[in-house]
This record gives C-alpha cells, structure tokens and sequence, in this order.
C-alpha cells in the first residue's frame, strides 16, 4: 500500500513539474503568436495574476473561479495612470487634454482609457474614489461587454487558433454573458509560482506595444520615461503617507528602529522614505496597508528583497493589526484600502520565499535563509507546483 501512494505521489509532482514547463511554453507562444492590435491581452494576463495572487484559492486542486466583473475591476485599476495626459516627450502646443493621451490601440483609443479619461474629468482623481463612487456599477456594467468580447475571447487565439489552456472558452460565445472564468486545474498555483516572470513579461511587451504605436510618437519623444508613467508609484500620493506612518512609529525606522532624520538637516542617510513592504518590484501595485516608514540607508539596502520575519511579525502588527482602521482611514481617498488582500499578498510573497529557499533581508549585510524557519502560513496549493524548488534561468 506505502508503494503505490509513493508512485502515486511521485507521477503527481512530475505532472505538476510538467504542467510548470508547459505554463511557461504557453505565456511564450502567447506573446509570440497572439495578435495584439491594442494593449487589452498584456492587461488580462497582468490582471489574472494578480487576482491568483490576491485571492486565496480554497481548494488548491479544484479549478479556480474568477468573476468577470473582478476583472473588469483590475483592468481599471490597471489603466487608471494610463489615463492621465501624457506630455513629456513633445514641444507641441496641444490644446485638447484627450489628444495627450497615449494611445492603447493601432486602430485608435482604447474603450478603457476614454471612459477612465471621462471619470477623471469628472473629478474622480484615483481609482479608490472610483471604488466607492456611485458611478462604480454603471460604469463596470458599460465596460464589460468589451472585455468579454474582446481581450477575454482573443488572449488564448495563437496563430488565430483557440488553444485554451488558461480557461475553457465553453461560455464565451458571441452575445452571452459570462458570469465568471474558471482557471484550469493547476493554473491558478501557476500564476502564483511564477508571478514576478509573468507581471515582468507583460509589463515590458506592453510598454513595447505602446511605444510602437505611430500615433504616441510625437507625445513621446526621444527621451522617454514611458514605464515609470505607465507602471511607476503615485510619487505625489506617497506624499501623505509620511507624517501618518512618521506618527504611528514614533518617528522611528521601521528596520532598525533607530530616530530618523526629521528636520531636513545633513545626514541624508537617516532621512525618512517611504517603502512598500512587499517590494513594489514583486507586486506592483500600491496598497494602502503596505506602507512602511524607513531610513533612506536602509530602504535603499533592503531594495527588492523581501524582509525578515521579525520585520514581517512587526508589519503584521503595525499594519494589519493596531493601525489597521486608522491607515484606512487617512489613505482611503488617495490608495486602495484591503487590508486582507494586504495579508494574501504577503503570505503569497513568504511562501514562494520558502519555496525558492530565498535569502530574507534582516539588515544591512545580514541576511537570512527563508526555509530555515518553521513559519506556518495558511496553505494556498503553491506545494502543488514547488516540491522540487525548480529553478529557471530565464
């Protein structure tokens, strides 16, 4: 009986290991034989992964659903700062703000930017104000009959063949309308194991795609600094996160703990920055909850390594715990407020560390091994594509 659960275990983690292999064969063949006339296929890719990311699978190995309106959602969270006139690269004179807009399609304006656009001329400044605007179900409702019929049907068309390995097309059909997409068993603990390469992907042949367009040339101009634009922090935004987190930790570097530099005099390395806990650079998008204040000698050390447990146990209860309802409270109109997507995301980020058996950033020099500690997180099935920690040199 012991040997045949042993077989039986070993041709499930080989299929799982291939089912790995051919995930990230298929993400190459998309981005190599799908058409892409607009930006929409970059944008759905980016937005599954997230949402893998973001919501806990309950049962890892049973097929996953994701409502089509959640995705509608993270395409306008997606192409918010895409909607915002662009104008650094021209000496032109443009009068009209909607002509300073980059354009997302080769065959003109995306549906997403000019509804967006007309939002933000509204006076929605930020897509959490537009979360929770009474404009929110109507516009959603306007939108997705072109993401069904547009960026949902055609992301799995290579070399203009159905070949639907992400998510069966079953209802997808010319006038229906979908509720929700069911990942395909196991795709899900793909997206989650390989997020950074996917996101990184998407991101870079995106941008590629905008830059190409004939029409964004004059806007862009020679020295282009497209991705920051498209993809970089709210810098401004980040602006009223200070003195809120300065005030909650006393005016102490989060790290080290030690005063920071709060008089603006010369020992720059003590200034406060402000630094997303999980690396910006994992998970590209800000949340409200993911703030730390930091010396700026510290930040810049720590980079994009994830931190130590000591310093995530201290997140958790700075953050998630005893200032939870009052960094809600103050962001809230200029980042998006969840503190449990907050908490998803971290134990997704830790858990692919253990798997990888990645070195965790204590201090400066000091690192330390993520698979040395016996750290409990809620399991969410990435066990079912890392037992071997395969690597890839990609």
């Amino acid at each position: 009986m012991a040997k045949c659960a042993y077989k039986s275990s070993a041709r499930f983690m080989i299929g799982a290991m291939q089912q790995q292999l051919d995930f990230i064969a298929y993400i190459q063949r998309m981005l190599v034989e799908g058409e892409f006339t607009a930006t929409y296929k970059y944008a759905l890719l980016h937005a599954i992964a997230d949402v893998c990311v973001e919501h806990k699978n309950s049962n890892p190995a049973a097929p996953m659903e994701i409502e089509i309106d959640t995705l509608v959602d993270k395409f306008i969270q997606l192409y918010w700062n895409h909607s915002v006139p662009y104008a650094l690269g021209t000496t032109d004179i443009i009068t009209n703000a909607e002509d300073m807009l980059l354009k997302q399609n080769s065959l003109g304006q995306a549906k997403f930017i000019t509804e967006i656009f007309k939002l933000q001329n509204a006076g929605i400044k930020s897509y959490n104000a537009f979360k929770n605007d009474q404009q929110y179900s109507k516009v959603i409702s306007s939108l997705r009959r072109t993401f069904i019929d547009g960026p949902l049907w055609r992301l799995q068309l290579l070399s203009g063949k159905e070949e639907c390995f992400l998510y069966p097309h079953t209802l997808l059909g010319k006038g229906r309308e979908p509720k929700r997409i069911v990942l395909n068993v196991g795709i899900a603990q793909c997206f989650r194991r390989f997020y950074d390469l996917v996101v990184h992907l998407s991101v870079t042949e995106w941008v590629e795609k905008v830059q190409t367009i004939k029409a964004n040339q004059t806007l862009l101009g020679s020295q282009s600094q497209l991705q920051e634009f498209l993809f970089g922090t709210n810098r401004t935004a980040l602006k009223v996160v200070a003195p809120l987190l300065i005030d909650i930790q006393k005016g102490l570097c989060f790290y080290c703990q030690k005063p920071m530099n709060l008089k603006n005099e010369k020992e720059t390395k003590k200034t406060p920055e402000i630094d997303h806990f999980i690396p910006f650079k994992r998970y590209p998008n800000d949340l409200a909850h993911n703030f730390v204040a930091a010396h700026a000698d510290c930040n810049n050390n720590k980079r994009d390594h994830l931190a130590a447990f000591a310093h995530r146990d201290r997140w958790l209860e700075q953050n998630l715990d005893t200032h939870k309802a009052e960094i809600a409270n103050k962001l809230q109109p200029y980042f998006y407020c969840d503190s449990d997507k907050s908490l998803a995301v971290s134990n997704w980020a830790y858990q692919v560390a253990q798997a990888n058996s990645a070195k965790l950033w204590v201090k400066k020099g000091y690192f330390e091994e993520a698979d040395s500690f016996k750290y409990q997180q809620p399991s969410a099935g990435l066990d079912l594509v890392a037992e071997e920690k395969p690597r890839y040199d990609v």
